[in-house]
């Protein structure tokens, strides 16, 4: 599970996710990616799992690059807990994520391979995704 070896501190605010991603938002490794077209938190699992199914369709040929980390804590108070009494603890690690930004990048095979990777990859994500193409890319046989 993708976590920070350290932080500096140990809970953190909510904060907002308002307006599309200002960096992130062009294919900078792969010639292939999934790019968000909503805004939400990913964990850890899921992005793992993301990674897990995209690897496997590709029979780990080529390379993929995950472009999020999991870096802001998230708390939970435990079950039947009374109002008050001061802030959860930490439960885990989320990426906060917003329109346009691109998750995982893909390259090193052909186009077919990578467009139903992603695709399996984008289903174990709760946010809508689009599969990208690098604009200067050209088919090899």
């Amino acid at each position: 599970m993708l976590q920070p070896k350290k932080t500096k501190f140990r809970r953190q605010q909510k904060g907002r996710m308002k307006g599309n991603a200002h960096r992130g938002t062009q294919l900078a490794f792969g010639s292939f990616g999934i790019k968000t077209m909503e805004s939400c938190w990913l964990t850890g699992q899921q992005i793992e799992a993301a990674r897990q199914a995209v690897v496997r369709h590709m029979k780990r040929e080529g390379q993929i690059w995950i472009r999020i980390f999991p870096d802001k804590p998230y708390t939970k108070k435990p079950a039947e807990v009374r109002m008050g009494k001061g802030k959860g603890n930490p439960e885990g690690f989320v990426a906060p994520v917003t329109p346009g930004r691109i998750l995982i990048e893909a390259e090193g095979v052909p186009m077919q391979i990578a467009k139903e990777a992603l695709r399996l990859g984008a289903q174990k994500l709760p946010v809508a995704c689009q599969f990208v193409v690098r604009r200067d890319y050209v088919e090899t046989v």
